[in-house]
Protein backbone atom coordinates (compact mmCIF):
# COMPACT_ATOMS: atom_id res chain seq x y z
CA UNK A 1 0.00 0.00 0.00
CA UNK A 2 0.77 3.63 -0.63
CA UNK A 3 -0.25 6.34 1.67
CA UNK A 4 -0.66 9.86 0.08
CA UNK A 5 -0.70 13.32 1.20
CA UNK A 6 -2.33 16.07 -0.40
CA UNK A 7 -2.62 19.51 0.17
CA UNK A 8 -5.45 21.13 -2.07
CA UNK A 9 -6.49 24.61 -2.32
CA UNK A 10 -9.85 24.56 -0.98
CA UNK A 11 -12.02 24.79 -4.32
CA UNK A 12 -9.87 22.04 -5.74
CA UNK A 13 -10.74 19.82 -2.79
CA UNK A 14 -13.77 18.38 -4.23
CA UNK A 15 -12.31 16.73 -7.09
CA UNK A 16 -9.05 15.40 -5.60
CA UNK A 17 -11.92 13.64 -2.88
CA UNK A 18 -13.85 12.73 -6.02
CA UNK A 19 -11.06 11.20 -8.08
CA UNK A 20 -9.85 9.40 -5.00
CA UNK A 21 -13.39 8.03 -4.55
CA UNK A 22 -14.02 6.65 -7.87
CA UNK A 23 -10.01 5.54 -7.43
CA UNK A 24 -10.74 1.47 -7.23
CA UNK A 25 -8.06 0.12 -4.81
CA UNK A 26 -8.22 3.26 -2.78
CA UNK A 27 -9.25 3.46 0.91
CA UNK A 28 -8.88 5.43 4.45
CA UNK A 29 -9.75 8.62 3.01
CA UNK A 30 -9.51 11.46 5.47
CA UNK A 31 -9.78 15.19 4.84
CA UNK A 32 -8.73 18.08 7.41
CA UNK A 33 -10.48 21.18 5.89
CA UNK A 34 -8.16 24.46 6.40
CA UNK A 35 -5.31 22.52 7.87
CA UNK A 36 -2.20 23.46 5.40
CA UNK A 37 -1.29 27.22 5.66
CA UNK A 38 0.91 27.07 2.96
CA UNK A 39 -0.04 26.68 0.51
CA UNK A 40 -3.35 28.06 1.98
CA UNK A 41 -5.94 24.80 1.84
CA UNK A 42 -6.84 21.22 2.96
CA UNK A 43 -5.10 18.46 4.33
CA UNK A 44 -6.30 15.11 1.96
CA UNK A 45 -5.20 11.78 3.04
CA UNK A 46 -5.70 8.20 1.87
CA UNK A 47 -4.20 4.80 1.24
CA UNK A 48 -4.19 3.07 -2.11
CA UNK A 49 -3.24 -0.08 -3.58
CA UNK A 50 0.26 0.10 -5.23
CA UNK A 51 -1.34 -1.40 -8.24
CA UNK A 52 -3.50 1.45 -8.32
CA UNK A 53 -1.54 4.28 -7.39
CA UNK A 54 -0.03 5.32 -10.69
CA UNK A 55 -3.39 5.65 -11.75
CA UNK A 56 -4.70 7.92 -8.71
CA UNK A 57 -1.06 9.95 -9.26
CA UNK A 58 -1.49 10.55 -12.61
CA UNK A 59 -5.03 12.27 -12.41
CA UNK A 60 -4.08 13.77 -9.59
CA UNK A 61 -1.73 15.66 -11.90
CA UNK A 62 -4.07 16.10 -14.53
CA UNK A 63 -5.75 18.04 -11.88
CA UNK A 64 -2.82 20.27 -11.54
CA UNK A 65 -2.33 19.22 -7.91
CA UNK A 66 1.50 19.33 -8.42
CA UNK A 67 1.39 22.72 -9.13
CA UNK A 68 -1.04 24.66 -6.60
CA UNK A 69 -0.63 22.15 -3.95
CA UNK A 70 1.29 19.55 -2.61
CA UNK A 71 1.32 15.64 -3.83
CA UNK A 72 3.59 13.05 -1.23
CA UNK A 73 3.88 9.78 -1.21
CA UNK A 74 4.95 7.37 1.17
CA UNK A 75 5.28 3.28 1.15
CA UNK A 76 3.25 1.43 4.15
CA UNK A 77 5.21 -1.42 5.49
CA UNK A 78 2.25 -2.45 7.58
CA UNK A 79 -1.46 -1.58 7.41
CA UNK A 80 -3.58 -3.79 9.76
CA UNK A 81 -7.17 -2.84 8.09
CA UNK A 82 -9.91 -5.10 6.17
CA UNK A 83 -10.60 -1.96 4.54
CA UNK A 84 -7.15 -2.02 3.22
CA UNK A 85 -7.46 -5.53 2.11
CA UNK A 86 -9.84 -4.98 0.35
CA UNK A 87 -8.75 -2.03 -1.60
CA UNK A 88 -5.46 -4.55 -2.59
CA UNK A 89 -7.72 -7.37 -3.95
CA UNK A 90 -10.68 -5.08 -5.83
CA UNK A 91 -7.17 -3.43 -7.34
CA UNK A 92 -6.25 -4.68 -10.74
CA UNK A 93 -3.21 -6.97 -10.67
CA UNK A 94 -0.03 -7.33 -8.17
CA UNK A 95 1.10 -4.91 -6.21
CA UNK A 96 5.01 -7.10 -6.55
CA UNK A 97 4.21 -6.58 -10.44
CA UNK A 98 3.21 -2.66 -10.21
CA UNK A 99 5.14 0.28 -11.57
CA UNK A 100 4.76 3.74 -10.07
CA UNK A 101 6.14 5.39 -12.89
CA UNK A 102 6.09 8.54 -10.71
CA UNK A 103 8.16 7.46 -8.10
CA UNK A 104 10.16 5.52 -10.63
CA UNK A 105 11.47 8.78 -12.25
CA UNK A 106 11.81 10.62 -8.85
CA UNK A 107 13.83 7.65 -7.25
CA UNK A 108 16.21 7.58 -10.62
CA UNK A 109 15.90 11.37 -11.23
CA UNK A 110 17.88 11.55 -7.70
CA UNK A 111 20.45 8.64 -8.32
CA UNK A 112 20.80 10.45 -11.63
CA UNK A 113 22.65 13.35 -10.04
CA UNK A 114 26.11 14.40 -10.90
CA UNK A 115 27.31 15.40 -7.29
CA UNK A 116 30.43 15.26 -5.40
CA UNK A 117 29.01 12.61 -3.05
CA UNK A 118 28.27 10.59 -6.54
CA UNK A 119 31.81 11.60 -7.85
CA UNK A 120 33.94 10.05 -4.79
CA UNK A 121 31.85 7.00 -4.24
CA UNK A 122 32.29 6.29 -7.87
CA UNK A 123 35.97 7.36 -7.72
CA UNK A 124 36.79 5.40 -4.39
CA UNK A 125 35.06 2.67 -5.99
CA UNK A 126 37.16 2.40 -8.83
CA UNK A 127 40.48 2.92 -6.29
CA UNK A 128 39.81 -0.18 -4.36
CA UNK A 129 38.94 -1.74 -7.46
CA UNK A 130 42.84 -1.03 -8.83
CA UNK A 131 43.88 -2.33 -5.65
CA UNK A 132 41.88 -5.54 -6.11
CA UNK A 133 43.32 -6.12 -10.12
CA UNK A 134 47.03 -5.20 -9.03
CA UNK A 135 46.93 -8.00 -5.87
CA UNK A 136 44.26 -10.30 -8.11
CA UNK A 137 41.94 -10.41 -4.99
CA UNK A 138 38.42 -10.81 -6.20
CA UNK A 139 37.34 -9.49 -2.57
CA UNK A 140 38.21 -6.47 -3.54
CA UNK A 141 36.93 -6.46 -6.74
CA UNK A 142 33.48 -7.71 -5.08
CA UNK A 143 33.90 -4.90 -2.47
CA UNK A 144 34.51 -2.19 -5.32
CA UNK A 145 31.78 -3.49 -7.10
CA UNK A 146 29.55 -3.15 -4.39
CA UNK A 147 30.45 0.32 -3.48
CA UNK A 148 29.89 1.79 -6.72
CA UNK A 149 27.04 3.98 -7.95
CA UNK A 150 26.39 3.34 -11.47
CA UNK A 151 23.85 2.09 -11.46
CA UNK A 152 21.32 5.05 -10.77
CA UNK A 153 22.37 6.85 -13.85
CA UNK A 154 21.80 3.52 -16.09
CA UNK A 155 18.64 2.89 -14.42
CA UNK A 156 17.95 6.43 -14.83
CA UNK A 157 18.65 6.39 -18.79
CA UNK A 158 16.70 3.70 -19.33
CA UNK A 159 13.46 5.08 -17.15
CA UNK A 160 13.88 8.51 -19.51
CA UNK A 161 14.55 6.13 -22.56
CA UNK A 162 10.82 4.58 -21.62
CA UNK A 163 8.99 7.56 -20.50
CA UNK A 164 10.53 10.12 -23.38
CA UNK A 165 12.24 12.23 -21.01
CA UNK A 166 15.22 13.53 -23.22
CA UNK A 167 16.35 16.21 -20.26
CA UNK A 168 16.62 13.04 -17.62
CA UNK A 169 18.07 11.04 -20.24
CA UNK A 170 20.99 13.47 -20.69
CA UNK A 171 21.05 14.44 -16.70
CA UNK A 172 21.79 10.59 -16.79
CA UNK A 173 23.96 10.24 -19.28
CA UNK A 174 26.55 13.17 -18.14
CA UNK A 175 26.57 11.72 -14.77
CA UNK A 176 27.57 8.24 -16.16
CA UNK A 177 30.24 9.67 -18.80
CA UNK A 178 31.67 12.30 -16.55
CA UNK A 179 31.25 9.80 -13.48
CA UNK A 180 33.46 7.37 -15.41
CA UNK A 181 36.26 10.12 -17.01
CA UNK A 182 36.71 11.76 -13.14
CA UNK A 183 37.24 8.15 -11.54
CA UNK A 184 39.31 7.25 -14.08
CA UNK A 185 41.57 10.27 -13.80
CA UNK A 186 41.35 9.88 -9.94
CA UNK A 187 42.50 6.84 -10.32
CA UNK A 188 45.53 6.95 -12.91
CA UNK A 189 47.09 9.50 -10.53
CA UNK A 190 46.18 7.08 -7.30
CA UNK A 191 48.31 4.07 -9.51
CA UNK A 192 51.22 6.79 -9.81
CA UNK A 193 50.62 7.27 -6.26
CA UNK A 194 50.75 3.64 -5.31
CA UNK A 195 53.69 3.23 -7.79
CA UNK A 196 55.94 5.88 -6.28
CA UNK A 197 55.41 4.43 -2.69
CA UNK A 198 56.12 0.59 -4.04
CA UNK A 199 52.86 -0.96 -3.89
CA UNK A 200 51.99 -0.76 -7.64
CA UNK A 201 54.61 -1.95 -10.61
CA UNK A 202 53.89 -3.32 -14.31
CA UNK A 203 55.38 -6.72 -13.37
CA UNK A 204 51.87 -6.95 -11.00
CA UNK A 205 50.26 -6.25 -13.40
CA UNK A 206 51.66 -7.80 -16.68
CA UNK A 207 51.91 -11.41 -14.21
CA UNK A 208 49.28 -14.23 -14.28
CA UNK A 209 46.14 -12.96 -12.66
CA UNK A 210 43.63 -15.74 -12.34
CA UNK A 211 41.06 -13.98 -10.27
CA UNK A 212 40.70 -10.82 -12.10
CA UNK A 213 42.19 -11.61 -15.69
CA UNK A 214 38.57 -11.56 -16.75
CA UNK A 215 38.27 -7.79 -16.27
CA UNK A 216 40.57 -7.24 -19.45
CA UNK A 217 38.80 -10.06 -21.58
CA UNK A 218 35.47 -9.59 -22.75
CA UNK A 219 33.72 -12.32 -24.16
CA UNK A 220 30.19 -13.75 -24.53
CA UNK A 221 29.48 -14.50 -20.74
CA UNK A 222 30.07 -10.56 -19.89
CA UNK A 223 27.38 -9.61 -22.30
CA UNK A 224 24.85 -12.62 -20.89
CA UNK A 225 25.80 -11.49 -17.51
CA UNK A 226 25.70 -7.95 -18.05
CA UNK A 227 21.63 -8.33 -19.93
CA UNK A 228 20.76 -10.63 -16.88
CA UNK A 229 22.15 -8.07 -14.42
CA UNK A 230 19.73 -5.26 -16.49
CA UNK A 231 16.78 -7.34 -15.62
CA UNK A 232 17.22 -8.40 -12.15
CA UNK A 233 18.33 -4.46 -11.46
CA UNK A 234 15.10 -2.86 -13.38
CA UNK A 235 13.00 -5.19 -11.46
CA UNK A 236 14.02 -4.78 -8.19
CA UNK A 237 13.97 -0.96 -8.62
CA UNK A 238 10.19 -1.35 -10.10
CA UNK A 239 9.11 -3.49 -7.25
CA UNK A 240 10.57 -2.40 -4.57
CA UNK A 241 12.50 -4.76 -3.97
CA UNK A 242 16.24 -2.62 -3.46
CA UNK A 243 18.03 -5.75 -1.25
CA UNK A 244 18.45 -7.03 -4.77
CA UNK A 245 20.87 -4.32 -6.37
CA UNK A 246 23.65 -5.65 -4.47
CA UNK A 247 23.48 -8.87 -6.15
CA UNK A 248 23.12 -6.36 -9.12
CA UNK A 249 26.02 -4.76 -7.99
CA UNK A 250 28.39 -7.29 -7.73
CA UNK A 251 27.65 -9.38 -10.78
CA UNK A 252 28.37 -6.80 -13.33
CA UNK A 253 31.98 -5.49 -14.41
CA UNK A 254 32.34 -1.43 -14.44
CA UNK A 255 34.05 -0.42 -11.56
CA UNK A 256 36.86 -3.20 -11.98
CA UNK A 257 37.24 -2.57 -16.16
CA UNK A 258 37.28 1.08 -15.19
CA UNK A 259 39.81 0.59 -12.77
CA UNK A 260 41.97 -2.17 -14.72
CA UNK A 261 41.98 0.78 -17.59
CA UNK A 262 43.21 3.32 -15.23
CA UNK A 263 45.69 1.09 -13.90
CA UNK A 264 46.83 -0.06 -17.15
CA UNK A 265 47.08 2.74 -18.58
CA UNK A 266 49.54 4.64 -16.20
CA UNK A 267 51.77 1.58 -16.64
CA UNK A 268 51.42 2.43 -20.62
CA UNK A 269 49.67 -1.30 -20.81
CA UNK A 270 47.15 0.17 -23.74
CA UNK A 271 46.08 -3.94 -24.62
CA UNK A 272 44.96 -4.09 -20.73
CA UNK A 273 43.88 -0.65 -21.24
CA UNK A 274 41.43 -1.23 -24.58
CA UNK A 275 40.31 -4.27 -23.80
CA UNK A 276 39.29 -3.18 -20.08
CA UNK A 277 37.44 -0.27 -22.17
CA UNK A 278 35.85 -2.59 -24.25
CA UNK A 279 34.37 -4.66 -21.36
CA UNK A 280 33.49 -1.45 -19.47
CA UNK A 281 31.61 -0.43 -22.55
CA UNK A 282 29.66 -4.21 -23.13
CA UNK A 283 28.67 -3.85 -19.85
CA UNK A 284 26.78 -0.48 -19.69
CA UNK A 285 25.47 -0.86 -23.68
CA UNK A 286 23.86 -4.95 -21.68
CA UNK A 287 22.48 -2.93 -18.56
CA UNK A 288 20.89 -0.15 -20.66
CA UNK A 289 19.47 -2.39 -23.67
CA UNK A 290 17.95 -4.80 -21.23
CA UNK A 291 16.77 -2.80 -18.46
CA UNK A 292 14.74 -0.31 -21.36
CA UNK A 293 13.20 -3.62 -22.58
CA UNK A 294 12.57 -4.60 -19.53
CA UNK A 295 10.70 -1.53 -18.69
CA UNK A 296 8.87 -1.84 -21.82
CA UNK A 297 7.40 -4.79 -21.57
CA UNK A 298 6.39 -4.32 -18.08
CA UNK A 299 4.73 -1.43 -19.27
CA UNK A 300 2.81 -3.70 -21.81
CA UNK A 301 2.18 -6.11 -20.29
CA UNK A 302 0.83 -4.31 -16.93
CA UNK A 303 -1.52 -2.10 -19.00
CA UNK A 304 -2.91 -5.34 -21.33
CA UNK A 305 -3.85 -6.65 -17.59
CA UNK A 306 -5.67 -3.70 -16.53
CA UNK A 307 -7.38 -3.09 -19.65
CA UNK A 308 -8.85 -6.87 -19.21
CA UNK A 309 -9.61 -7.08 -15.36
CA UNK A 310 -13.33 -6.53 -14.97
CA UNK A 311 -14.26 -3.91 -12.34
CA UNK A 312 -15.02 -5.07 -9.29
CA UNK A 313 -18.95 -5.61 -8.33
CA UNK A 314 -20.27 -2.81 -5.54
CA UNK A 315 -20.07 -4.31 -1.61
CA UNK A 316 -21.21 -2.74 1.31
CA UNK A 317 -18.73 -1.13 3.42
CA UNK A 318 -17.40 -2.95 6.60
CA UNK A 319 -18.18 -1.77 10.01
Amino acid sequence: MLHLRLLTPTDRTAEVISLVEKTVGTAHLAVVPGASRDPHGDLVMCDVAREAGDELISGLRELGIDECGSIAVDDIELSLSQRADRAEKDAPGEGSDAVVWEQLVAATHEESTLSVTYLAFLSLATMIAACGVVLDNAILIVGAMAVGPEFGPLAGFCTALVRRAPRLAWRAFWALIVGFAVAIVITVGFSHVMAWLGQFDAAKLEADRPNTAFIYQPDTFSLVVALLAGVAGTLSLTSAKSGALVGVAISVTTVPAAANAAVAFSFQEYRQAWGSTEQLLLNLLGIVVAGTLTLLIQKALWSRRISAKPAPSSRPDLP
